[in-house]
């Protein structure tokens, strides 16, 4: 974040002595890391929700002269990086793991003590890598709204319970005491940006209001230490590093979308952001474009459930949960999950509106119904990216099956989408783009086809040491391989001087571009929640 000030001259008048002076009054413009402009007014304040499909985000009309990309791998989900292109876009989806689901009730305290009803999942929550100790962390609901829960692993799929010791009426438990026990949904943070260690992990979670706790460790929690009294039930928060910033979605239902979200912000999460939702601002909500599941009941209007987001590389992904206002005798809620991308943190595109994370038919499946993601988003794992999920079997008081288990799904590194070229070949050139690395890397699925780079000035003019004539041709299937040429290995003379990309592709596809100052290829970008990889949220080098 760029802060620039801007001075406007004012006349006023020294009445008593009839002398002239020029004062100046200055406000800040907020430049964003990839050249954004935020308005003066921000965020924006419609005055209504709206069924209308929302407005293309103000950064894809009209983008920044030259955008910056030093900040994360660049990915192809808008055309906020290209001037043209012959290549075709395609937005893909993610496989489930074939185990699902990986984590279930199985211990005696996640069984509902009235109704018997099963439940481990998380309830947004949160699954993160932890740095600290290199361990995986699953913060979960055990039981039907009852207990927070810790489970760790060491793969992301194998999962343990921890003997905490924390409650008396289970010693052997992995509860964690917070007291009252009774819960909805909570967001559960890891907080590396914060000094005092005493606030590492950060805990919001719906209980009369948002609460808000602090822990060194995950386990033990402060008191309350913020009460925010006008959100809905779920009400979620994270963490926009590209401002650092704390964004609250807050669930309102009062409107004539049904289900929607406010926006708040705030730096100090200790502190009550406001005092009724006319003190924040509409946000976004279900419009005529999202689906109803099943299909037949086409003509019912869905409505968001919620909306979590996480850091990925480049951009915000946001994970829009949408209810489809259908309960077919003992089935639970109908929820799917859709994606939205955010270059500003405020606008989403929402190009794909296919479930991401979608429910099942089959009525023995453990995500018949209610699918809702895991606070954190993503976890990167090498090639792959991880997306836990919660899904919900029954309503039924006497089941004693499936009820509430968490869910595993898998997706490519920057997988959301890709532009592809069939063997006649295409091209694709970017906006102006300016960068400090030296070492320009691709994600790249090509290995029976070629893909070659020129650099230009902003004049459109091949540079002539970075040619495509003197690019050695790429053809592989990697996340992450080099684009170097004949007579240099380093971008370094092009640092900091606006430039444009000119790829040219031929029976493949190509998901993402980024300059590393790192040879080795580190983006510079954030890791959503993290990955065995990684010391940091962030992709360094580490």
């Amino acid at each position: 974040m760029i802060q620039r000030m801007i001075c406007i001259p004012m006349l006023s008048s020294a009445i008593l002595f009839f002398i002239s002076t020029i004062s100046l009054v200055c406000y800040a413009e907020e430049v964003l890391y990839n050249g954004i402009k935020l308005p003066e007014q921000w965020p924006p304040r419609p005055e209504s929700f709206s069924r209308d499909p929302q407005p293309e985000p103000p950064y894809l009309s009209d983008p920044p002269k030259v955008i910056s990309i030093d900040v994360g791998r660049q990915l192809f989900v808008d055309d906020f990086l290209i001037d043209s292109t012959t290549l075709k876009r395609e937005y893909h989806q993610p496989e489930w793991y074939e185990g699902n689901p990986i984590f279930k009730a199985e211990e005696r305290w996640e069984f509902h003590n009235d109704r018997n009803i099963p439940f481990a999942a998380p309830f947004s929550d949160g699954v993160w890598f932890d740095p600290q100790d290199r361990t995986f962390k699953m913060w979960y609901m055990g039981g039907s709204n009852l207990y927070f829960c810790l489970a760790t692993s060491d793969d992301g799929i194998h999962w343990k319970r921890p003997a905490l010791g924390e409650k008396e009426n289970y010693p052997e438990s992995n509860i964690l005491k917070i007291e009252p026990i009774e819960r909805d949904l909570s967001s559960i943070i890891i907080d590396l940006d914060d000094l005092d260690p005493a606030k590492r992990y950060k805990m919001f979670y719906y209980r009369s209001g948002l609460q808000t706790r602090f822990s060194p460790d995950g386990i033990h929690w402060s008191d309350i230490v913020a009460m925010q009294k006008e959100v809905g039930d779920r009400t979620t928060v994270f963490y926009n590093p590209f401002r650092k910033l704390w964004i609250y979605s807050v669930r309102s239902g009062q409107n004539p979308v049904g289900r929607c979200r406010y926006y708040g912000e705030s730096r100090d999460v200790s502190k009550n952001s406001w005092e009724n939702l006319n003190d924040i601002s509409r946000w976004t909500s279900a419009d005529s474009l999202d689906r109803v599941q099943p299909v037949e009941f086409k003509e019912k209007l869905p409505d968001l459930y919620n909306l979590d987001a996480t850091a990925y590389e480049s951009l915000l992904v946001g994970f829009f949960t949408i209810h489809s206002h259908i309960s077919e005798g003992d089935r639970p809620k109908i929820n799917h999950v859709t994606l939205g991308y955010s270059r500003d943190g405020h606008h989403w595109h929402r190009p794909d509106r296919r479930p991401f994370l979608n429910v099942s038919d089959d009525n023995q499946a453990w995500n018949y119904g209610n699918v809702q993601p895991a606070g954190g988003g993503c976890l990167v794992m090498g090639d792959q990216l991880y997306f836990y999920c919660s899904g919900r079997n029954s309503h039924k008081p006497e089941d004693d099956g499936t009820g509430g288990s968490t869910g595993l799904a898998t997706l490519r590194r920057d997988g959301f989408a890709s532009l592809s070229a069939d063997a006649k070949g295409g091209t694709l050139i970017t906006h102006p783009v300016r960068f400090g690395g030296k070492h320009l890397y691709v994600n790249i699925d090509d290995p029976a086809g070629e893909l070659r780079v020129d650099i230009l000035d902003e004049n459109g003019k091949v540079i002539p040491a970075f040619s495509k004539a003197k690019c050695k041709p790429v053809s592989v299937d990697s996340t992450k391989t080099a684009i170097t040429w004949k007579e240099t290995l380093s971008l370094e003379q092009l640092e900091g001087k606006p430039v444009r990309f000119r790829f040219s592709l031929k029976n493949g596809k190509l998901y993402s571009f980024w300059v590393s100052p790192d040879p080795n290829g580190a983006s510079q970008g954030y890791v959503a929640a993290g990955g065995p990889e990684y010391t940091s949220f962030k992709d360094e080098g580490n």
